[in-house]
């Protein structure tokens, strides 16, 4: 069942806890609050559901099933990335059966794993819609009397009471309505409630019972002191692997730079793998780069669509000539979107394979497990929990040694661009590939000075260095994208017999636009060597 299907929602509130005799104050004192619209009691009851390791809690993600009050159903809410979370709603058709379109926002973390019940929450709600002085809804004012149960071993029944302000969706997202719930806080605290220790009510009812949960297979397995080698790298790839399970949903929901980030942190745990292959060794870490390019290879058809897009809207923008005829024009505006949608399908589809679930299970196995090389060992914790000196000087040379090797590949890519870039007798995209074998090299080189600096490593500089090479690189790089989708659209509309003039004027101007964003290349490289200097 497609997204399209659910109903989504912003949820922005504040929640207090207070005791059973506090009474509730004049809430029309509250900024902004004219009158008290409506107010209605409820008995709702709810079911959480979780795998056994408790995937989506650690998430701070809670799938539940509700019924009573005005929005009987199915809940899922999600981190939104800033104020607020994001909540999707699916209606109570069968109450056995958790909708396949709350779990597709889910499966990057649930994958196979069974989701059964883990808590039951009971409230009695008395809910209140404020409204502004132009009937306008702004908040909902509920108060909560509360009776849950632990359903994992161990469980107990707790009952508390706690007030909620949440947003409406006429001030969620708004300075007004953060003003709202700032000032509602101090004016509610200042009636007698307290600032509650548990961020919702799941985490209360679940209260100690969550440590009778085991860890999720990423989670288990010896921990390593991340200021060796082994340590840096498997801590730099934990982080990519809980970026790649973050942005999934996102991905799906079609949220802007979603594709991008999610490539972007394929490409990252792939190139660290390869980088720092001898701290890590086995059979296992080919595979998995051979995965994560191909998963990167069909992200990267739809981020391809989605700049060159981008640029061809910013090139029709800022077009003062007025030679861009109405067919062109509509060419420009519309045929990367639709390339893009058709790229965004392949990538929910790739999702959605066993193939992709497989990787995300294979990624967790090698984290839990680090198949680390003797070298990779070195450094690590003596018997008193001290590092040696000298200990300390071999877990930097090791780092040291893989970033030469990084640096080494990049001088090497640099010299043949100063070999073969100017030579005209060249053809132009062969010319240009060499360019763009230093950004690839630039930015494994970057990956690992990150990963180093982790360790200990006084790498940020050289991080920095590449990553500004890598920027300069990339603005060259989208101008030629853009422009070999400008003669592929050229092409086409010749064929067709359309007018292409307008097609050549814009092929030009990023070919100009390629040239500037190279002025600056020589220097950034002296800055990535300069850097790397003062690593070694």
């Amino acid at each position: 069942m497609a997204n399209s299907a659910l109903e989504n929602f912003l949820e922005v509130e504040v929640k207090l806890a207070v005791d059973d005799a506090t009474a509730v104050p004049d809430l029309t004192r509250l900024p902004g609050v004219e009158s008290i619209a409506s107010s209605t009691e409820h008995n709702l009851s709810a079911i959480y559901y979780d795998t056994e390791d408790l995937r989506l809690t650690r998430a701070k993600i809670t799938l539940r099933r509700r019924t009573g009050g005005s929005d009987d159903g199915w809940h899922l809410k999600l981190p939104a990335g800033g104020q607020g979370r994001r909540e999707l709603r699916a209606p109570l058709e069968d109450p056995s059966v958790i909708p396949d379109e709350l779990l597709s926002s889910v499966r990057a973390i649930v994958r196979t794993a069974p989701l059964t019940p883990i808590a039951q929450v009971d409230n009695r709600r008395v809910e209140t819609t404020l409204a502004s002085a132009a009937d306008e809804a702004v908040a909902e004012f509920c108060d909560d009397h509360v009776t849950a149960w632990s359903l994992l071993p161990g469980g107990q029944r707790t009952t508390w009471r706690e007030w909620e302000l949440e947003l409406t969706a006429f001030t969620a997202g708004t300075e007004e309505g953060s003003a709202l719930l700032t000032q509602a806080t101090q004016f509610f605290i200042a009636s007698g409630a307290r600032k509650s220790d548990s961020p919702s009510k799941l985490a209360t009812a679940l209260g100690s019972s969550v440590n009778s949960a085991p860890l999720p297979p990423h989670l288990r397995g010896e921990k390593l002191d991340p200021e060796t080698p082994a340590g840096a790298v498997v801590k730099a790839l934990r982080s990519h692997r809980d970026a790649i399970v973050s942005w999934e949903p996102r991905v799906r929901a079609d949220e802007w730079d979603s594709v991008h980030q999610l490539r972007v942190s394929t490409r990252e745990m792939r190139s660290l793998l390869e980088t720092f292959e001898g701290i890590l060794e086995g059979d296992q870490l080919g595979h998995l780069e051979a995965e994560l390019k191909e998963t990167a290879a069909v992200l990267g058809t739809a981020r391809d669509a989605e700049v060159v897009e981008e640029r061809f809207h910013a090139l029709f923008d800022s077009d003062e000539s007025g030679l861009i005829d109405d067919t062109a024009a509509a060419h420009i505006k519309n045929d990367m979107r639709a390339e893009y949608k058709q790229a965004h399908d392949l990538i929910v589809e790739m999702l959605d394979s066993d193939r992709f679930l497989t990787l995300l299970d294979d990624i967790d196995t090698l984290l839990a497990n680090p198949p680390i090389a003797e070298a990779g060992a070195e450094g690590a914790e003596g018997a008193e929990g001290d590092k040696s000196s000298e200990e300390d000087s071999d877990s930097r040379e090791i780092l040291v040694e893989h970033l030469a090797g990084g640096y080494k590949k990049l001088k090497k890519r640099h010299a043949k661009v100063l070999e073969h870039y100017r030579d005209t007798q060249l053809d132009l995209h062969e010319r240009e590939n060499y360019v763009h074998d230093v950004r690839k090299a630039a930015k494994k080189l970057r990956y690992a000075a990150v990963a180093a600096e982790g360790a200990g490593l006084k790498s940020g500089k050289l991080a920095k260095a590449c990553k500004a090479l890598q920027s300069l690189l990339g603005d060259f790089q989208d101008a030629v994208t853009s422009r070999d989708r400008i003669e592929g659209i050229a092409s086409r509309a010749r064929d067709n017999g359309e007018d292409t003039f307008a097609y050549g004027m814009l092929y030009q101007r990023e070919l100009d636009r390629g040239a500037e964003a190279l002025k600056g290349y020589e220097a950034a490289v002296a800055e990535v060597a300069a850097a790397f200097k003062k690593v070694k």
